[in-house]
């Protein structure tokens, strides 16, 4: 499967930099993507940076000869972890003047996966009409809400518990989080 990755500026790069860290380049194409904020972000809460998995493939936000800004040759699936209300609703608009927001034109378009993971709070009335209109599209928005049932004690397994479900909705297999249990009779 061909992944897109793609960061904004965000809190909450840990999600994107779990998400790397679990996909595995030899199973999959990857690529990334960061807009020009999301270095700042990654900065201040990743103070050694971003970790990319060998075979991953990095893009300039401002180049449109990335493989993916065309219809033509789209990735299978594009994830923008984690996701500013700005890029939502650039992208909810199809206000594409980079790779990034173009590429999230192109998923939506040829009706691939885009699954966005917003981390914002509260929501305004604009936020909540551009969810409706990317769900209208065919967006998957997966809100980067943690859970606790199953007690993580790091901020890693904490991160996991939303990574996970972002797995679960690209399809790739994976353990990051124990499953809900069955009721017990």
């Amino acid at each position: 499967m061909k992944i897109l990755v793609a960061l904004t500026g965000a809190s909450g790069v840990i999600y994107a930099q779990r998400l790397l860290d679990t996909l595995d380049p030899a199973a999959h194409e990857i690529h990334v993507v960061m807009s020009n904020y999301a270095q700042q972000v990654i900065a201040e809460e990743l103070p050694g940076g971003l970790r990319l998995p060998a075979g991953v493939k990095t893009h300039n936000v401002k180049s449109m000869n990335a493989p993916f800004a065309s219809g033509s040759n789209p990735p299978d699936a594009m994830v923008v972890i984690p996701c500013t209300m700005g890029t939502l609703g650039r992208i909810a608009h199809g206000y594409s003047e980079d790779v990034l927001l173009r590429a999230a034109d192109v998923v939506l378009k040829e009706k691939k996966k885009l699954i966005l993971v917003p981390r914002e709070t509260p929501l305004s009335l604009i936020h909540v009409k551009n969810f409706e209109l990317l769900l209208l599209a065919g967006a998957i928005i997966l809100p980067a809400n943690p859970s606790f049932y199953m007690r993580p004690q790091t901020i890693e397994q904490v991160a996991d518990t939303v990574v996970a479900r972002v797995l679960d909705h690209l399809g790739v297999a994976n353990n990051l989080v124990a499953r809900w249990a069955e009721e017990r009779e």
